[in-house]
């Protein structure tokens, strides 16, 4: 039997909670809603867990035609899914200078409240351009807010073996969540995503055009936004899944046209890499 898609995440705040779907529709930007909003400071930069942790706990929903954010012992606030076109602002993530619209001055003071910094919530604006790293790409492609490409997927069976060695080394397991993927497969071998080039997913197909390298986020515990454990699991992926001076977990993909796919849909792959960079790489 072919490999089978397990799990689907959406994250419409970069950096925030997630939302888990049975179905969801791709368009050109990937997942819908993904990463289309994004916490940025004073000087229009993006914040992340890396310096707030408790952005974990702020948690969006998807409610008819608007988004809901609720957070630990904060009132929910509420803000409208569509957006007249109205004047941009430039805001930069990693060294990308993009348009995006503010979304005004009351989500800014209830993000700014929980978070104790002075930030801003921001969205994709009608003249958003986040090509992707040409050096990768096997089509055209555009970002959103996420780090570089549309979609990420990992199988189930490389956080079971990632777990297998965390306990070996006397630390607990850690959730998927940690990592933040878009797409969970089940019925594969431990990074067997290493391995696909083109995979099939219902009626999507999908190009493995890069390994994710892995930052201090997957310190995080999503529940709590709080870092049980400042060295894990970077330390134990440093052990079997180091490139260079990184450590690797997942894949990006780029999608191709639009539709939607399922929990459940076969993950049906066809084409494999000529030469494999990534599976136990150390």
């Amino acid at each position: 039997m072919p490999p089978k898609l397990q799990s689907i995440f959406t994250y419409p705040i970069k950096s925030c909670g997630s939302l888990s779907h049975s179905t969801v529709e791709l368009d050109h930007y990937g997942l819908i809603w993904d990463r289309h909003w994004m916490v940025v400071d004073s000087n229009g930069t993006y914040t992340s867990q890396r310096e707030l942790p408790q952005m974990a706990l702020i948690q969006p929903a998807i409610d008819g035609n608007c988004m809901q954010l609720t957070a630990p012992a904060m009132t929910p606030v509420r803000l409208p899914l569509m957006h007249e076109p109205a004047p941009t602002r430039k805001v930069e993530i990693w060294d990308d200078i993009c348009e995006a619209w503010d979304e005004g001055r009351d989500v800014a003071s209830w993000l700014s409240d929980f978070l104790h910094n002075d930030v801003r919530l921001v969205r994709l604006s009608n003249v958003h351009n986040r090509p992707v790293d040409e050096r990768y790409a096997t089509r055209p492609a555009q970002a959103t807010f996420n780090d570089g490409f549309p979609v990420l997927i990992v199988s189930q069976a490389a956080l079971d073996e990632l777990n297998q060695r965390l306990m070996e080394r006397g630390s607990d397991p850690i959730p998927i969540t940690r990592f933040r993927p878009n797409l969970v497969v089940t019925a594969c071998d431990a990074f067997a995503e290493d391995t696909w080039q083109t995979v099939q997913i219902g009626n999507l197909m999908f190009d493995i055009v890069k390994p994710c390298a892995r930052c201090v986020i997957t310190t995080v515990d999503p529940a709590t936004g709080t870092v049980p454990d400042v060295a894990e699991p970077l330390a134990t992926l440093n052990t079997f899944r180091k490139l260079g001076n990184k450590v690797m977990f997942a894949q990006n993909a780029i999608h191709h046209g639009q539709g939607t796919i399922a929990v459940g849909d076969m993950v049906l792959i066809r084409e494999y890499k000529k030469r494999i960079v990534t599976k136990n790489c150390k």
